[in-house]
């Protein structure tokens, strides 16, 4: 397989860390793992850290319509929707993912009920991973609540769709810092490495075959009456 087979694909890397630029953030650090595999197969990739951004709380998808004096969401989905791949990169913190990812988790659902052009919900094919970093314990509690709600509003999980690194249990070292030696985990790169070709298979599979077909599927037709073969007595 040649190295231009992932060249049409865009990727978004979203960091949810607590911390703005140019603060450090261990887990940009795992991210950029991922962020350079993609770049090497010919990946357009694209990196945001939410926090950076006025993003207002709420499930609509322009909160200014809603009372916020600033919004930037809708141009930040843009960037987001524009993608093939969507990885979100957390910190763990008391056990669970970032407020900052939730935020993001909640403005994706914000757009979720809208439709494509064959009136399937929005993000019907495209393809959802997410990276995790943190002390202690959590990475796949966390894997589990974000993977779900992606997988939720609609887009496609391949298998081994998340990757972490976690410390020893109290105040030890992060992902970056020289003695955690995190670099060389094998069990963490395996795992960020297996992650990243998937989600590039899985997209490029769905491109090659335009998303999903609409069939049993497509919110527009069921509106309009189809049932394909879905029997209830209730419907006659």
């Amino acid at each position: 397989m040649s190295h231009s087979h992932f060249s049409e694909l865009k990727a978004v890397f979203v960091n949810c860390t607590l911390k703005k630029s140019p603060r450090q953030s261990h887990t940009k650090g795992l991210m950029d793992v991922s962020i350079n595999i993609m770049k090497k197969e010919g990946v357009a990739v694209d990196e945001l850290r939410l926090v950076d951004h006025e993003v207002a709380f709420g499930v609509y998808p322009d909160m200014t319509e809603y009372g916020y004096e600033s919004d930037e969401w809708p141009d930040l989905f843009k960037r987001i929707f524009e993608a093939d791949i969507l990885v979100v990169g957390t910190p763990i913190w008391l056990g669970e993912r970032s407020s900052v990812a939730t935020q993001l988790i909640e403005r994706l659902y914000a757009m979720s009920g809208k439709q494509n052009d064959k009136g399937q919900y929005l993000f019907y094919g495209k393809v959802g991973g997410c990276i995790i970093t943190g002390n202690e314990d959590g990475v796949k509690h966390c894997a589990m609540g974000i993977l779900y709600a992606l997988q939720h509003v609609g887009y496609s999980i391949p298998p081994q769709a998340d990757c972490g690194w976690i410390g020893e249990v109290g105040p030890g070292p992060s992902y970056l810092d020289e003695a955690s030696n995190a670099k060389a985990n094998d069990f963490t790169n395996r795992n960020t490495t297996f992650m990243t070709y998937n989600l590039m298979h899985l997209a490029q599979m769905l491109k090659d075959n335009k998303g999903y077909p609409a069939l049993g599927n497509s919110r527009k037709e069921w509106d309009n009456g189809k049932r394909w073969r879905f029997e209830n007595p209730e419907y006659r």
